[in-house]
């Protein structure tokens, strides 16, 4: 069965999260976008596992499914053309903080459970060491390689997978607080790290530069603070719909298993390029020596970019790949698209009524963007949609890049040549 799955989200419970991260409304999101099974996240907040417990009930093998009532009233607030189901898998991020070969290390963590059983007896480990209470997102004093023995020795068939691997801030590799290699950083557990979840400002040919992640299968999840973020980022999968399926599509990499990756253009991600956010200043990392990283407005450090982390840790020159890769589409949000067109910010009633009539006439999102033909797109009526669409699938657009948390921009159009194609 092909599927798309997004295994990196947060509950209200985290920090800087929307209120209406409910089980309900990240069904309904799903369902939008056309995302089969979801990540919880958060499974070891005590008050979001127990609204999971309370809302889900045994699906397939380790996945759940909003329970029935629940899932009849979540219907009864849609109008999509074509239904799929939505399963959930028990999910977290956990941020590792502490002191290393002489450095403080800042890692976060995505962990994957089969079961409620297995959450409570991790979560019994885990309380022991910080607060769980705290946030969605919780703290630990912990080395990494000590959470993963941990994780494995309360679950052996836990899935532990370092986020967001090039953030400056929280990350395996980032330039701030991590290492240069997964060996560092896990010692002699390092061959259970199966996986790495790019960002959102890498792409996997970023990613295949560098040789210390060959035969490591790429993820990308959307790490989503709000329903409407879910699946900007994603997995292909064809398996059966499973737990276990999917652990061993993630752990071989099979092409045949795992079918690549949604990716933002990862320009748009926040760390893209080295800068300065409180001085508007950035540069892409070719105009600087790495040694020269201040700021020439206020003097402060710069925050180093993915970009640049990615070519101190390269060997292979660009175009350069490892002997194992996966495809990977390159998106822009669908509410994006229509923001560009329509000339209003992408959370107007003029979007979302755009939105809402092109799921209804189309199906969902990631289909419309990856699948619908361009006559169909141009039968909406929404005027340039099918060309739109057509140049962001063929990797034309114009980008802006992002930087010291600063989103980028990437749009199809200049705001002239949208005008002129417009007749305006």
């Amino acid at each position: 069965m092909k599927f798309i799955a997004d295994l990196h989200i947060h509950s209200r419970f985290s920090r800087a999260t929307a209120r209406n991260l409910t089980p309900e409304n990240l069904y309904i999101a799903a369902r939008k976008k056309g995302i089969t099974v979801v990540g919880t996240g958060d499974f070891t907040h005590p008050g979001w596992l127990a609204e999971l417990k309370e809302k889900l009930s045994p699906a397939e093998p380790g996945l759940f499914k909003l329970k029935d009532d629940l899932e009849t009233a979540c219907e009864a607030q849609l109008n999509i053309s074509g239904k799929h189901p939505v399963r959930f898998l028990l999910s977290a991020e956990i941020s590792n903080i502490y002191k290393k070969n002489g450095a403080t290390r800042k890692i976060h963590h995505l962990v994957f459970l089969s079961g409620f059983t297995q959450v409570e007896r991790l979560n019994k480990r885990l309380s022991a060491i910080g607060n769980l209470k705290s946030d969605g997102r919780p703290i630990l004093g912990l080395d990494s390689r000590d959470l993963l023995e941990t994780t494995l020795e309360t679950a052996p068939d836990a899935l532990l997978v370092p986020a967001h691997i090039w953030t400056p801030w929280f990350s395996l590799y980032g330039s701030r607080s991590g290492f240069d290699s997964i060996k560092e950083c896990f010692e002699d557990l390092s061959d259970y790290i199966f996986a790495a979840e790019t960002g959102l400002s890498s792409d996997p040919p970023m990613n295949w530069r560098v040789p210390d992640l060959d035969g490591i299968t790429l993820v990308s999840n959307s790490d989503a603070h709000s329903p409407s973020n879910l699946g900007r980022e994603a997995n292909l999968f064809n398996t059966a719909l499973s737990y276990d399926a999917i652990y061993d599509a993630i752990k071989t990499g099979d092409p045949k298993a795992f079918n690549g990756t949604l990716e933002f253009f990862p320009e748009e991600g926040k760390y893209y390029h080295d800068g300065h956010r409180k001085c508007q200043f950035h540069l892409h990392p070719g105009k600087t020596a790495a040694e020269d990283q201040i700021c020439p407005i206020c003097g402060q450090r710069l925050t180093m970019g993915v970009l640049r982390r990615v070519e101190m840790l390269a060997t292979r020159a660009e175009g350069e790949t490892p002997p194992l890769t996966h495809p990977y589409y390159s998106l822009i949000p669908l509410a994006e698209i229509l923001s560009e067109l329509l000339k209003v910010g992408p959370k107007t009633k003029k979007v979302n009524t755009a939105y809402e009539k092109i799921l209804e006439m189309l199906g969902p999102e990631l289909e419309v963007l990856l699948h619908t033909p361009k006559d169909a797109l141009a039968d909406t009526g929404i005027l340039l949609l099918d060309e739109a669409v057509s140049r962001m699938r063929e990797g034309r657009v114009h980008r802006i890049a992002g930087y010291d948390g600063q989103y980028g921009q990437v749009t199809v159009f200049t705001p002239e040549e949208r005008d002129q194609r417009l007749g305006q």
